[in-house]
């Protein structure tokens, strides 16, 4: 049987104040479109379906169609929560959507129950795990010794019972210890929240949602995150998308497909001054125009205008800084010193050249005596 693991769809999110909604219409389709040539029978939605735990109706409405696209095919859909979906909310519904084969986690009650699906190698037990939290887990597990995230997930996934004889699948949403992160997950300063990827050592695979980033898990092809359908941060900008296609025959037969992604609008970052990013031969062969940009600008005086002015050019510009002398001296205003000593030019020069890196210039130095000069005569 054949099986599409996503997760992290983020629905409504905005990036930099854009809107993704577009952007996600568009992927959702592609995915769809990559379902109907792989011509899989089931899918694993791994929690983070929406950015907000209360989403907007057009969050939803984006949901909602997917979802019916994917039951008139007779697929099968799998849907977890995550840490920015609302459990509850995920889960409304979900007995009599059962029906339609779109089964939606429940909230964590201490128990999770498989769905049993058949093929012709005999039965495949789908486990799905929302987002948890120690005390989650703590709750109906008084006795268990439960002090991190992987005492949790441990004494969670124990109380499963799997049959390790039969194939089995989990989807969960954590943060597995080791995974490598990019700058648009929430996950705990310093890790407190990661799992030890030993604890699904009993399933056949284990479909993640969380990490951003696509990747195995603890060394095991097995255990591994698909990674967002787009890019939400320019930590992402040299990452290819993907979704996962998992090709499970009998016991211990596995493969895996990762099929690209390419989205409406890619992210990119340039570098390098005004004048030379203005270029049209720098450009005009390029999808910068369309793409989400982050712009770094290398002229030693900043231009005018110039957010307004590159959008002629680069009209989805999310970021825009330099990197010049001023913003690479990076200076620690301490207590100043000789303060009665100093005049005040001298502490305006101070001053300015712990800010910008250089000192005035002639002109602008006889420019500041002469107002100093003329504040002094007004006083």
């Amino acid at each position: 049987m054949k099986f599409l693991h996503i997760s992290d769809l983020h629905l409504g999110k905005r990036v930099n104040e854009f809107s993704m909604t577009e952007d996600q219409e568009y992927i959702l389709t592609k995915i769809i479109n990559i379902i109907d040539e792989t011509e899989v029978q089931g899918v694993l939605i791994a929690g983070d379906v929406y950015d907000k735990t209360v989403p907007s109706a057009e969050a939803v409405e984006l949901f909602d169609n997917f979802l019916v696209r994917l039951s008139k095919r007779g697929l099968r859909v799998f849907v977890i929560s995550g840490n920015h979906d609302s459990a509850e909310r995920i889960a409304f519904g979900g007995r009599l959507m059962d029906k339609s084969g779109i089964y939606m986690s429940p909230v964590y009650n201490g128990s999770v129950e498989p769905i049993s699906l058949r093929d012709e190698y005999g039965e495949i037990n789908i486990y799905m795990l929302p987002f948890i939290k120690p005390q989650n887990v703590k709750r109906f597990f008084p006795e268990s010794d439960i002090t991190s995230y992987t005492d949790a997930l441990k004494t969670a996934v124990e109380s499963m019972e799997a049959d390790t004889k039969q194939r089995n699948i989990l989807i969960t949403h954590q943060f597995v210890t080791g995974a490598d992160r990019t700058e648009s997950e929430d996950v705990s300063v310093g890790g407190t929240d990661n799992v030890d990827a030993a604890v699904f050592s009993g399933f056949d695979y284990v479909a993640l949602g969380h990490i951003h980033r696509a990747q195995k898990c603890g060394g095991n092809e097995y255990i591994r995150y698909s990674g967002t359908p787009l890019k939400y941060s320019f930590s992402e900008a040299g990452d290819k998308k993907t979704v996962t296609v998992i090709d499970m025959k009998e016991k211990g037969s596995i493969s895996l497909d990762l099929i690209p992604l390419i989205p409406k609008r890619d992210m990119a970052e340039i570098k390098g001054n005004y004048e030379e990013l203005t270029l049209k031969s720098f450009w005009e062969n390029t999808s910068y125009g369309e793409d989400y940009m982050h712009i770094t600008l290398t002229d030693e005086e900043d231009v005018p205008d110039a957010l307004t002015k590159l959008r002629v050019i680069y009209k989805n510009i999310m970021k825009l800084d330099y990197d010049n002398k001023r913003t690479r001296t990076m200076n620690e205003i301490g207590g100043a010193e000789n303060v009665r000593e100093k005049t005040p030019l001298e502490h305006f020069c101070d001053f300015y050249e712990l800010q910008n890196g250089q000192p005035l210039s002639e002109e602008q130095l006889s420019f500041m005596t002469e107002l100093l000069e003329k504040t002094g005569e007004d006083r």
